[in-house]
């Protein structure tokens, strides 16, 4: 089966001579998610936007099969879909229903089919009833959901989400998990929260210093990085138990 994601020997480096990408590999597979941990500065979100073309490097990029180019993109950049960290970076129409309907009408879909993807999104985030309200007026679970609907509305085959419970209490962020466990995309989740990560990942790994030093489960990069907090191990094992 051809991955989803493939990733080879990529290098990227800024203006000013930082190397923030040294020979990275990554596979993704159909059904995967995968959470993304590592210090701020690690190298990340510079991965992570190499993959929809945000950034250049050097190396291989494979979506769905299909090598990453300035002549592939268009096509590429409709297989995936970002959510950002902040979703008032996301969130820029005078209305929730425009907000999402916007990316299927820059797909060429007509105002009718458009409108229709961005209802059906909406209603799949639990946000139909808020269709003509202002996102400013939305709480920070209901702006998650509705950007994340503006993606969803374009039928992506992959979700990228940067940090997504950012700013979210505790009943937002359960509200975030259940949701996301339930979208059949795969999905790589940038996030230092070893909690949300064992609750929505089955694979995870770890960025350091801009290289990819290690992959297996959330407990085992968690347990080896030393990524949590006092009691954190026996904390995990009620929670995988627990599944949310």
């Amino acid at each position: 089966m051809t991955p989803l994601i493939e990733v080879r020997d990529l290098h990227f480096h800024y203006e000013d001579g930082t190397h923030a990408l040294e020979g990275v590999n990554f596979v993704l597979n159909a059904g995967e998610t995968v959470a993304l941990f590592g210090a701020n500065g690690s190298g990340k979100t510079t991965f992570v936007l190499h993959l929809n073309g945000v950034l250049h490097g050097e190396g291989s990029i494979r979506i769905c099969g299909i090598p990453l180019s300035k002549e592939t993109l268009p096509a590429i950049r409709a297989k995936i879909g970002l959510v950002f960290q902040d979703s008032d970076e996301q969130l820029f129409m005078p209305t929730v229903i425009e907000d999402v309907s916007f990316g299927p009408l820059n797909l060429g879909l007509s105002a009718e089919e458009a409108m229709a993807q961005a209802k059906a999104a909406l209603e799949q985030v639990g946000l139909d009833h808020a269709l003509n309200k202002a996102p400013y007026h939305l709480s920070a679970g209901e702006k998650k959901r509705a950007a994340l609907a503006g993606v969803l509305a374009m039928n992506p085959e992959i979700l990228l989400l940067d940090e997504p419970n950012t700013f979210l209490d505790p009943p937002g962020t359960n509200n975030l998990i259940q949701l996301l466990k339930s979208l059949p995309q795969a999905k790589l989740i940038i996030t230092h929260d070893a909690y949300f990560a064992a609750a929505v990942a089955n694979r995870a790994v770890f960025f350091e210093k801009g290289k990819l030093v290690a992959e297996g489960t959330v407990r085992e990069i968690v347990e080896r990085f030393d990524w949590n907090y006092p009691d954190f191990a026996a904390d995990l094992r009620y929670s995988a138990q627990r599944r949310f």
